[in-house]
């Protein structure tokens, strides 16, 4: 058997369109995750007990940390007296919305052009952020709507994205490239978090809606005139590099119109990405959401500390990733380990990984050392799935991959909706037992998810989704680019 890689000439990554695209979706990741997560930062900051004269936090389990007095102006910014269950729902209003634009968004993606259906959903949420310090004052339900709006807007970013890389991303380079686009996310957290608490600490939490709004009118300008949706419609692109992407993906993409929607909804493979996609997210939007909350409540962080040591678990997370996706692609390629042995590897380094550390955590007492250090292994860890289910749909059907991708993430968006009103439920005196409770949930799912997905999982395109064209075996055989003995390599 002729391995197809064998017969390609690989384009050079550097100044290459296709890594161009890498770095701008990873800054419209960055944009994403920013104005999805200063909320939880700056709710910290909106509550009325948080305003106090000689310190900045309200009481909590642990001796709180002294921090220097605030500036005087920037106390002018509204505080509102809303109790935890409010807080959940706040928290959690944005998944209501990002649920509903799933699907839509990656038929939309398939059917259209899917850089407008990204771009254009990514502004939606700009725009609405911008107007979050109004909707806030109008009342809890009004913060609440604006929050379902951004939601909604955000919801088509990954199944377009998906759609984009299914034509873009060579097979060998797609753990590198996806890595690279959604390392943005995490970077987008790891920055947000400390700088809103630095916002909030010397200007007020209205100015955290105006600065990342503001970042992410920037990058959509960036996004409509560089961007393309395909090699074919990219002005810039050199000859070299359109060859080597179609060439390399001539055998997996299908030319048909009609979708195989019954045979993706009974695909085994397909629901195994979909239950580690919800475990994974139940820890992952767990943490994202009440990080800050249990900073500030249990470990007694003021405002300032809190967005700092609340990013460094994502930081790590971010780091992992990265690494993570470049040696997933060094064992296909060089090494030649089985796409689907890869996956499952490091599927279960970054949901068993988390689970073990989210546990250990809730036994840190007063640690504030090893809580952080815990919690921080926890989310790094976890990048490592970014290799694993996260880029799974792009191996077991690249020409519906944003589909795909819009079905796992509606079931892995539940957690963010129900997760932060659960754990806000169940944490109402903020006791160390109460978050034990809630840690000890995440790691159950986390666990469960990994086994199934271990079990279930599959790294070859799918028989639905291969296209069909004459001497189908042998292409089926080929776009498998798995060999069938190991020759010698560096490995």
């Amino acid at each position: 058997m002729t391995n197809v890689k064998d017969n390609l000439h690989k384009a050079p990554a550097c100044c290459s369109s296709r890594y161009g695209l890498a770095l701008l979706s990873c800054y419209g990741f960055f944009v994403a995750y920013t104005l999805r997560v200063n909320l939880s930062v700056a709710l910290v900051d909106m509550l009325n007990n948080t305003h106090q004269s000689s310190t900045n936090h309200s009481s909590s389990v642990c001796p709180a940390h002294d921090t220097p007095p605030r500036p005087v102006h920037n106390l002018t910014a509204s505080v509102y007296n809303w109790d935890s269950e409010t807080q959940g729902w706040i928290l959690g209003s944005f998944f209501y919305g990002y649920i509903t634009t799933q699907v839509l968004g990656g038929y939309l993606a398939s059917r259209f052009r899917a850089k407008w259906v990204l771009g254009l959903g990514i502004l939606v949420t700009v725009i609405f952020t911008l107007l979050t310090p109004v909707a806030a004052d109008l009342g809890a339900g009004f913060l609440i709507a604006v929050r379902v709006v951004e939601g909604i807007g955000e919801g088509v970013t990954y199944p377009a994205m998906y759609t984009m890389w299914a034509s873009w991303a060579p097979p060998l380079e797609r753990s590198r490239l996806l890595t690279i686009t959604y390392i943005g996310a995490q970077l987008g957290t790891v920055v947000t978090l400390p700088l809103s608490g630095e916002i909030c600490f010397y200007l007020g939490w209205t100015y955290v809606f105006y600065v990342f709004g503001t970042v992410g009118l920037v990058w959509f300008i960036l996004w409509a005139f560089l961007v393309s949706d395909s090699p074919n419609t990219h002005p810039r692109i050199s000859e070299e590099e359109r060859l080597y992407i179609n060439d390399s993906l001539k055998h997996e993409l299908s030319s048909s119109t009609n979708i195989p929607w019954r045979a993706i909804v009974t695909s085994r493979p397909l629901w195994a990405i979909v239950v580690a996609h919800f475990s994974f997210n139940w820890t992952f939007y767990t943490l994202l959401t009440l990080l800050p909350t249990y900073m500030n409540d249990i470990l007694g962080f003021s405002i300032q500390h809190n967005g700092i040591l609340s990013a460094l678990p994502y930081l790590g997370s971010g780091f992992s990733a990265l690494i993570s996706g470049q040696l997933a692609d060094y064992l296909r390629e060089t090494c030649l380990y089985q796409t689907t042995i890869v996956r499952k590897i490091f599927n279960t380094v970054g949901t068993i990984g988390p689970a073990v550390f989210l546990v250990a955590a809730g036994y840190t007492g007063c640690n504030y050392t090893l809580a952080v250090a815990f919690l921080t292994i926890c989310t790094s860890l976890g990048g490592a799935a970014s290799a694993g289910f996260n880029v799974n749909h792009l191996d077991i059907a690249p020409s519906y991959a944003g589909i795909l991708l819009a079905i796992t993430n509606s079931f892995g968006t539940l957690p963010g909706m129900v997760g932060p009103v659960i754990a806000r439920s169940l944490t109402k005196h903020n006791t160390i037992k109460e978050w034990q409770f809630v840690f000890y949930i995440a790691a159950t799912v986390n666990v469960v998810g990994s086994a199934i997905y271990a079990f279930f999982g599959q790294g070859t395109v799918q028989p639905w989704a291969i296209p069909t064209i004459p001497n189908t075996t042998k292409i089926e055989e080929e776009v498998k680019l798995q060999p069938q003995a190991k020759p010698e390599s560096d490995c």
